[in-house]
């Protein structure tokens, strides 16, 4: 439960049907000081309590209280530490930059749509990653002295946006990779 959707749904509902705070508390036998404290949110009401305001208020209880989805999984830094850190696995194992995150995502995705969306964009962007390398390592019978600072600068340019995406998906929850080829599209709603 959110405390503040709770409050801000009860001060909604009251207003609404045009009740002050002491109309209320004499429909309801709850104290005025009780409405008073869960409407600035400084409590969280006990059920029973809640009930009480919506039958007095003549209402569902589903319209004070916004129930979550059991299905959608809560946000964890963990996961997106996980999700973002794991390419650093591929500077070990050859391809695990792509493997890792590709099995955390398949393994999370349907928990919540930020991992979803999380996991295509770092799939997406170390696919691209992989294959930028690869293509500047046959650029060596093309162009044989530049080749090595191609591919460094491919992956210096990897380890650092990844070390920059960590630092913000743990922040603000968001992320930037650029120049990545959409391998996995977002899902059609």
């Amino acid at each position: 439960m959110n405390k503040n959707s709770l409050s801000e749904n009860l001060t909604y509902q009251r207003k609404l049907k045009g009740y002050t705070q002491e109309q209320l508390s004499d429909k309801t036998t709850v104290t005025v000081r009780t409405i008073q404290r869960i409407e600035k949110g400084d409590v969280q009401p006990h059920l029973q309590t809640v009930k009480l305001l919506a039958a007095g208020l003549e209402i569902e209880i589903d319209e004070l209280l916004i129930l979550e989805d059991p299905k959608e999984e809560v946000i964890q830094r963990k996961w997106m530490l996980m999700l973002h850190g794991s390419p650093f696995l591929g500077l070990i194992i050859p391809f695990g930059s792509i493997l890792f995150p590709l099995f955390l995502w398949i393994h999370k995705a349907e928990d919540n749509k930020v991992y979803d969306a999380h996991g295509r964009a770092v799939v997406n962007f170390h696919g691209t990653i992989t294959l930028f390398f690869f293509l500047s390592l046959l650029s060596f019978f093309i162009i044989p002295g530049y080749n090595f600072f191609i591919s460094g600068t491919i992956v210096l340019f990897g380890i650092i946006t990844t070390i920059y995406n960590i630092s913000r998906s743990l922040q603000t929850g968001t992320f930037k990779y650029p120049f990545s080829i959409p391998f996995l599209k977002p899902k059609e709603v």
